[in-house]
């Protein structure tokens, strides 16, 4: 009897033996693995300099090609900063109605619409394999990983950035940088700035003393994009005053209310209303009608201004050319 207690221990000793020993091969594998996966994650990032360059995006750092070729637009204001800069990207996310930017309609016909912002389809994006993708990073923080798994991607801080009046233009030489555009970018510039004081000079000190106002109707409400955004960049560098309603907000823009529609006037205004699967146009035309809207000065004075929302929030060089060619049409040549 005590001859098969000693073996039953036994037994079980080495059974125990056993799976203590597999349990330490398979962790010891499972570790030489990740240490493997990390190797292999370093060596990437520093790769020859003739493969790849370290940039800084809204994600820290990250190795991307020397001269990329087959860009990817992530929103519309990257499309329209990389067609400024003459760079032709191989797909895009459309803007809303699933549409391209209408300033865009002559540079986008071979384009591949990707989806929409922040919602792009990520099988369309790898079949177009391209070598780097560039966006906003509030738009992809949940879908980062699976677009990184196709491509490098780089993407702007915009929210972090918009109380920065000129944040616009920082992201155009985001973009140029990243598309090893440069040189490019300083063209760009300088005609910008030929533009803008071509019209300052015809504008003279004509508005010295007026405001201009800038309203949007859309998604349900209005709102105007105050002196930190993109019109109000293009508004401060021609010399433009903002009535007292639309100066700095940190976010960019105020909203107004309709009892609140003074907020809204000015010696002259400039409003643009989304038309399509958007209720802005519906919204404008029965405000119209009200009383509130018919007692604003610009309205009595017959200086209401009716714009494209597609270029006048688009952004871009490309855009701020039309904008001043508006500017030209209705602040100079209109009596």
């Amino acid at each position: 009897m005590a001859i098969l207690k000693y073996e039953n221990r036994m037994r079980i000793f080495l059974r125990r033996l056993v799976h203590w020993l597999f349990l330490t091969v398979i962790t010891f594998g499972l570790i030489s693995a990740c240490q493997q996966k990390t190797n292999q994650n370093a060596e990437t990032q520093t790769l020859p300099t003739d493969q790849c360059r370290v940039v800084q995006h809204g994600f820290g750092e990250l190795c991307i090609p020397q001269n990329p070729q087959n860009l990817v637009a992530l929103n519309p204001a990257a499309l329209g900063n990389m067609i400024s800069l003459g760079v032709t990207p191989i797909g895009s996310v459309t803007e809303y109605d699933d549409q391209f930017p209408n300033y865009l309609k002559n540079e986008v016909r071979e384009i591949q619409p990707i989806g929409k912002v922040g919602q792009p389809s990520i099988e369309r994006i790898a079949l177009l394999k391209p070598d780097l993708m560039i966006g906003w990073k509030r738009n992809y923080e949940s879908i980062y990983t699976q677009l990184s798994n196709i491509s490098p991607t780089v993407l702007y801080d915009w929210h972090e950035n918009n109380k920065n009046q000129d944040n616009w233009k920082e992201y155009f030489n985001f973009v140029a940088d990243m598309s090893g555009q440069k040189d490019a970018a300083k063209q760009v510039w300088q005609h910008y700035e030929q533009r803008i004081e071509q019209l300052k000079l015809a504008l003279g000190n004509r508005y010295q003393s007026k405001t201009v106002s800038f309203v949007i109707f859309c998604c349900g409400g209005i709102n105007s994009e105050v002196e930190n955004s993109f019109i109000g960049s293009i508004f401060s560098d021609v010399g433009l005053q903002r009535p007292e309603s639309q100066r700095y907000n940190p976010q960019g823009y105020v909203t107004i209310s309709e009892e609140a529609l003074e907020m809204a006037d000015g010696d002259v205004m400039f409003v643009a209303a989304y038309g399509g699967n958007e209720i802005g146009e519906h919204d404008l035309n029965r405000i119209q009608q009200t009383p509130l809207w018919k007692k604003l000065n610009a309205v009595q004075q017959n200086r209401v201004h009716y714009v494209d929302p597609t270029v006048w929030r688009a952004r871009t060089p490309l855009a701020a050319d039309a904008i001043i060619d508006d500017l030209f049409e209705y602040l100079v040549n209109m009596p």
